[in-house]
């Protein structure tokens, strides 16, 4: 499994509410990204974006490449900055389990 830590620094003056209507607003197009196990919104400090728990490095990329890419920019105004980092071991308490990836 890899983790894709996605951020952008915020327009001037966006607002935790304004982030958050955002977030909910495009949160469902999540649902249907081939790869992907989980994703995190993040906002704090002038900093939006998220964390992503992927399959794989290559599910991740192709995300990236795609017109995620076009949407991000269009969003923040600015080029995603994207950290990949392997994830062989998941704790997830929500759902009792840890997954180890093969």
């Amino acid at each position: 499994m890899i983790t894709a830590i996605v951020t952008a620094r915020l327009p001037e003056g966006t607002t935790r509410e304004q982030w958050l209507e955002t977030a909910k607003r495009i949160a469902p197009r999540f649902r249907t990204i081939p790869g992907l196990i989980r994703k995190q919104f993040l906002f704090g400090d002038g900093i939006g974006g998220g964390v992503y728990l992927w399959e794989s490095r290559e599910a991740a990329e192709a995300c990236y490449r795609g017109p995620w890419r076009d949407n991000f920019r269009s969003l923040f105004g600015v080029e995603p900055d994207i950290r990949f980092f392997e994830s062989p071991v998941v704790v997830d308490n929500a759902a009792r389990e840890v997954t180890i990836a093969a």
